[in-house]
């Protein structure tokens, strides 16, 4: 089967070990199912594999892709949560939880094979290409939001780097969800498209807000981190996913922390039944991924050296 895959660890040119070509097809295993994959969605975590987090290279050549919807072997529509043994389905006892591609072949392929446990019924109102936007990116952002930060309708959160596929759906799940949302980007064009998505306000990195924040939703790290800090009011959440500017700030903000009694909140991904209730909120309320482009699976190169270059707002799409 045709598939998008890491042949080779590289640190500082992590491109240079995707290939596209054959591989063959998943065995059959005991509780899993093989789904043929309608369409699959690029996440950083994607790039960060090709580097070696996550992947050595014992486990080469691994098939890329985290996130997918497709049809199952009774030809049911179906998404799938890329978790692997969080619930210990389909795994030993003793097996620490992983994402698809970490241990096991990811879904940039004609076909791919998970625990049973691991598929829910996509809803009709979603395509594939959008439910297939939902299981990384989406679900960490839910996750972030509405059960780590701790705020509800009325409250305000910034997001900051507007464009990247967690900081778009928390923007646009927070507006649909009543919450006051701002915005941060360095590029012009993606703050004026946050405000189309539902923000009250875009602004600079570091630029001074009208307002402090209840919450904040952080994947950038080092490079906005300080100001993350400082746009919290007394008691807010710093909820982290990611750090795709570095781990380390310059500036800690220590003193901030404790003196104003904030909470920094770690994130990662969400629960199958966090999914569920994020693939009914989006059937429910109209919600619908925000998708920058939609590319062939034979194209997958273009769309991991967009996502590399930071050049997208939204997510890309794979269709098989």
């Amino acid at each position: 089967m045709f598939a998008a895959y890491a042949a080779r660890i590289d640190r500082d040119q992590p491109l240079s070990g995707l290939e596209l070509g054959e591989r063959p097809e998943p065995e059959a295993r005991p509780g899993w199912t093989t789904v043929s994959v309608k369409a699959a969605s690029l996440n950083h975590h994607d790039l960060w594999s090709l580097r070696g987090v996550g992947l050595g290279e014992e486990s080469l050549p691994m098939i890329l892709g985290c996130d997918a919807a497709g049809i199952d072997e009774d030809g049911n529509e179906v998404v799938l949560h890329s978790v692997i043994g969080q619930s210990g389905h389909g795994v030993g006892p003793r097996e620490p939880r992983t994402i698809l591609t970490e241990r096991y072949q990811g879904t940039f392929a004609e076909k791919v094979t998970v625990p049973t446990w691991n598929l829910l019924p996509k809803p009709k109102e979603l395509s594939f290409e959008e439910a297939a936007c939902l299981p990384t990116a989406w679900l960490t952002a839910y996750r972030m939001l509405f059960t780590n930060a701790g705020v509800r309708p009325g409250d305000s959160v910034l997001v900051q780097g507007a464009g990247g596929g967690v900081a778009t759906a928390a923007i646009v799940l927070g507006a649909a969800a009543g919450l006051r949302m701002l915005a941060t980007s360095r590029d012009e064009a993606k703050r004026k498209r946050a405000v189309e998505l539902g923000a009250e306000g875009a602004y600079e990195p570091g630029e001074r807000l009208p307002r402090r924040v209840d919450a904040v939703i952080e994947t950038v790290g080092a490079a906005t981190w300080s100001h993350s800090v400082k746009s919290l009011k007394p008691g807010g959440t710093l909820v982290i996913s990611g750090a795709t500017s570095g781990p380390n700030p310059q500036a800690t903000e220590l003193n901030r922390i404790f003196f104003l009694e904030l909470k920094v909140v770690g994130s990662t991904m969400g629960g199958k039944d966090e999914l569920e209730d994020l693939l009914s909120f989006c059937a429910a309320r109209g919600v619908r991924p925000v998708i920058d482009s939609v590319l062939p699976l034979d194209r997958a190169r273009e769309g991991f050296e967009k996502m590399a270059g930071g050049d997208l707002f939204g997510k890309v799409v794979l269709t098989v």
